[in-house]
């Protein structure tokens, strides 16, 4: 398959994803039924945002030509290790490696299975070449290169155990939001889109606020508290009454709207159904911050032009483009120049 080919099987899957799809439908309740935490509606959520951004035809063909791809590249293995903290939260690796012309060696996540497997079954039927590009497998050998992404303390291993080959391993990252007191009522309630979209459970779900001294709380929880729905999962209502009482035990100040407990720590990461926060006073001196951190920083919400670092609007940081790489790192350039893509 040459370049064009495979941007168009991609474009077709696209299609296909934004139709009615009854076995999809059912692949959905099953995973549902395999990890209570991804609900149908989060399911459907990450399935349209991968078929309108990362599957669209021209957006594809922009992306495409701005890296060195050739027609018909050697091909490469490309072991793959994904995250289950999002449904489908590897897709974008996935179709990294397909545009470049690599084949993906791929190790799913115990708590996503099902989906995957699907979509590259559709992808083989727009387009039955498409299947040599892909395997799922449940060792990782014979490879060229690893792409893998888990938590702080499973990169070590990644690290020890695929050092040897050429890869990018990613860690924990969080988004942060800043804010500076004049955001309007429209502007917070985007913002709970950041806090609450799949639970908070993804890397760029915002975990800590960075709020100007003496900022007054009342509007943003009220704003927040208008994704309240979200306590009726049980998942994370247990959660929601744990961390309240790991506060309330230890005697920690903090606000609770009932969905969300927001409490001052310099931390960047949060628990499930807790929002971290920090007061700054100069932004000069918070930019310097949020520079030093960048290792553990996803991405930066804010309102356009607040800060002189890049930053996302409210209410985006779930909704990211091809161009948006986790951790920063440019796959696509791994891809198509250390492997000679």
């Amino acid at each position: 398959m040459n370049l064009t080919q495979r941007i168009t099987a991609l474009a077709a899957l696209g299609q296909h994803l934004l139709q009615p799809d009854e076995y999809l439908d059912a692949v959905i309740h099953r995973t549902h039924y395999n990890n209570n935490w991804f609900t149908k509606e989060n399911q459907a959520l990450a399935i349209q945002a991968i078929a309108t951004q990362f599957l669209d035809k021209k957006k594809l063909e922009e992306w495409a030509a701005a890296y060195p791809i050739s027609d018909e590249p050697t091909m490469k293995t490309v072991g793959m290790v994904i995250a289950g903290n999002l449904p489908l939260v590897g897709f974008h690796d996935v179709v990294c490696t397909f545009v470049a012309g690599h084949k993906a060696k791929i190790k799913l996540s115990e708590k996503d299975r099902f989906l995957l497997p699907y979509l590259l079954q559709l992808l083989e039927k727009y387009s039955p070449g498409a299947g040599a590009f892909f395997e799922i497998a449940e060792q990782i050998n014979g490879i060229d290169a690893v792409i893998a992404t888990g938590s702080n303390n499973s990169a070590r291993y990644f690290e020890a155990y695929f050092g040897k080959y050429p890869h990018i391993i990613r860690k924990n990252r969080n988004a942060v939001a800043v804010l500076n007191g004049s955001e309007n009522e429209d502007e917070l309630l985007a913002l709970g889109k950041d806090v609450f979209r799949f639970f908070g459970l993804g890397c760029r779900n915002v975990s800590k606020l960075y709020l100007p001294k003496g900022y007054h709380f009342a509007a943003l929880m009220e704003r927040l508290h208008e994704f309240r729905e979200i306590a009726n999962h049980g998942k994370y209502r247990n959660n929601f009454d744990y961390n309240l009482a790991l506060l309330m035990l230890n005697q920690v100040p903090y606000f609770n709207n009932g969905c969300i407990i927001v409490a001052e720590n310099k931390d960047i990461a949060s628990r499930i159904a807790t929002l971290h926060y920090e007061f700054y006073e100069e932004k000069t001196a918070l930019e310097a911050e949020l520079v030093s951190l960048s290792e553990e920083i996803q991405c930066v919400v804010a309102k356009p032009g607040l800060l002189g670092l890049p930053t996302i609007p409210f209410g985006k940081s779930q909704e990211p483009t091809l161009f948006d790489y986790p951790d920063g790192v440019d796959v696509m350039a791994f891809l198509t120049g250390g492997l000679g893509g």
